[in-house]
């Protein structure tokens, strides 16, 4: 098993990051993701907290040859996220797992998006995954593991980047909403 982390500051507030978080997906970025289809969405009417299930599907570079010799006939991998945003912690925590092959490499993930403690001008990013090579492959599993983490690892800095051009996007539409002008100089 192969753990990662990274914390991230965001120079936004929470509000605006959490908000462009629903913006991130197509960008030029990460055109390893073809769709993201929302299964299920509800609201707590007391808490008003948001639950999210989304299925994200992506096109990994794997070579053909490693996938036939998988038994996975399609480049399509599937994704299975649930997010929830709860408005008055100001938190965004995603978690999200492989469905695609998962018997061989199951990759586990999760994000929180949190008003920084210290500023709370500023948003934290928290990113952790565990990946970890199924029975199947308990032979090579430190070598998958190993390449997977690294790819993890190069997806998550590209995926950071590419959220940034989203997230500065967003901060200038949102700037130009009035009805964002007149709260962002509050603190909640």
């Amino acid at each position: 098993m192969k753990l990662f982390e990274n914390i991230h500051h965001y120079n936004y507030e929470w509000t605006l990051v959490s908000a462009a978080n629903w913006q991130k997906y197509p960008n030029e970025h990460c055109p390893h993701v073809q769709h993201v289809d929302v299964l299920s969405r509800n609201v707590d009417p007391e808490t008003g907290v948001l639950t999210t299930e989304r299925l994200i599907t992506v096109n990994q570079n794997v070579p053909g040859f490693i996938m036939r010799l998988l038994g996975c006939d399609t480049s399509q991998q599937y994704v299975r996220e649930v997010s929830v945003i709860d408005p008055r912690q100001k938190t965004l925590t995603m978690t999200s797992h492989n469905l695609t092959m998962s018997n061989l490499l199951s990759v586990e993930e999760s994000i929180v998006y949190q008003q920084d403690p210290k500023d709370q001008s500023k948003t934290q990013f928290t990113q952790q995954a565990m990946i970890s090579a199924g029975s199947l492959v308990s032979r090579w599993a430190n070598v998958i593991e190993d390449f997977s983490l690294k790819r993890f690892q190069q997806n998550a800095a590209v995926g950071r980047e590419g959220f940034n051009k989203v997230l500065e996007r967003f901060v200038v539409m949102a700037e130009g909403n009035p009805q964002h002008q007149d709260t962002a100089g509050s603190s909640s």
